[in-house]
């Protein structure tokens, strides 16, 4: 009972050099198809913890543990965060966006945001009309927000103006709102899908290296790119790495949240460990060996099913190459693709 406790309390607790570099990573914008630098301090982290370290031509970075051992098992993550792109600027110096992945346009209103142009990020907010316009006309509908009548303000009141900051059609837009830290072990941030995952295979490799640990296989430990827009980071690496097994981290949803239905999103919650999951992507005999260690070990496990592909990169690692035997594991997690993604330290 007393070693319970223990353990319990020390799960806990973060290693204070992690949590450091969870932070700058969350804070960190890595937009899809612009991960870079995400991706230089994910590698910086990791680097330490490794024998060696590779990226192919669309940034997915790898490190690598026992490079020449014939057996491959890959911990993945992806590192890209949903993101908008600047699409047309108007004459009053207006932006316009189109989406990169799925941002959500409801939450847009009244956002601050980094437009990442040729000359360095530039400040702007999502400009919407004062309620005091809405309310003078109580039979008109509420105007709802939507791609095309959003706009971004950066203080330009001319194309040539917002041009002269170095903003071009195809910048990059990524919300600004960071890392912060709530009552009872929760923490929000953007981007925790996923760089959570990123975090922890990281942690995965520090573990290893500071217990000594020698593993008789090769550890692939892969932060992909590009999985907001149809899994092709995790697409392209498996063909280069040839995996003979697979272990996908992502998040999924918390279903306590107002507005979630449990008996089509099952019962999942934050801070009761995390989700291993059912579908047909996933391999039963793996699954059931991590199922068999997280009992033994007496780690708690939720679970939850999926009726045809999971949605992750569990998907594209499994049915590469002559299939690759896979499982993912996702981390619980409130009010996905916002600026408050939420989740529990433990």
């Amino acid at each position: 009972s007393t070693n319970k406790v223990s353990n319990a309390k020390k799960k806990d607790l973060l290693d204070p050099k992690a949590y450091q570099f969870l932070k700058e990573y969350i804070n960190n914008p890595s937009p899809v198809g612009f991960e870079t630098s995400g991706q230089k301090i994910w590698l910086n982290y990791l680097t330490q913890y490794v024998d060696t370290t590779f990226s192919d031509p669309y940034g997915t970075a790898v490190g690598v543990i026992n490079p020449d051992a014939p057996f491959k098992v890959v911990i993945e993550a992806h590192a890209d965060e949903i993101s908008w792109f600047v699409n047309y600027v108007s004459d009053q110096g207006l932006i316009y966006l189109k989406r990169n992945g799925g941002v959500d346009h409801q939450i847009a209103p009244s956002m601050r945001v980094w437009i990442h142009g040729k000359k360095g990020p530039v400040k702007a907010v999502f400009g919407w009309p004062a309620i005091h316009t809405r309310l003078s006309n109580p039979e008109q509908k509420e105007p709802q927000p939507k791609v095309d009548n959003l706009t971004l303000d950066c203080g330009a009141r001319s194309k040539k103006e917002v041009e002269a900051l170095g903003i071009h059609i195809g910048s990059a837009v990524t919300y600004e709102e960071g890392f912060d830290e709530l009552a009872n072990n929760f923490i929000i941030g953007r981007a925790f899908d996923n760089r959570v995952g990123g975090f922890m295979i990281a942690e995965v490799a520090r573990i290893l290296k500071e217990n000594k640990k020698k593993l008789p296989f090769g550890l692939y430990i892969v932060n992909a790119v590009q999985e907001e827009i149809g899994l092709r980071g995790a697409e392209m690496i498996v063909r280069r790495l040839k995996p003979d097994l697979a272990i996908i981290t992502d998040v999924t949803h918390d279903t306590q949240s107002p507005m979630y239905n449990k008996k089509e999103q099952g019962d999942l919650k934050c801070g009761n460990g995390p989700v291993i999951c059912y579908g047909p992507a996933v391999q039963n005999n793996v699954r059931d060996f991590i199922i068999d260690v997280a009992e033994s070990k007496e780690i708690k496990i939720q679970r939850q099913a999926v009726s045809r592909s999971t949605g992750t990169d569990t998907d594209s690692f499994a049915y590469a190459n002559d299939g690759c035997p896979s499982v993912l594991i996702s981390i619980p997690l409130r009010y996905m693709h916002t600026t408050v993604e939420m989740l529990h330290k433990s």
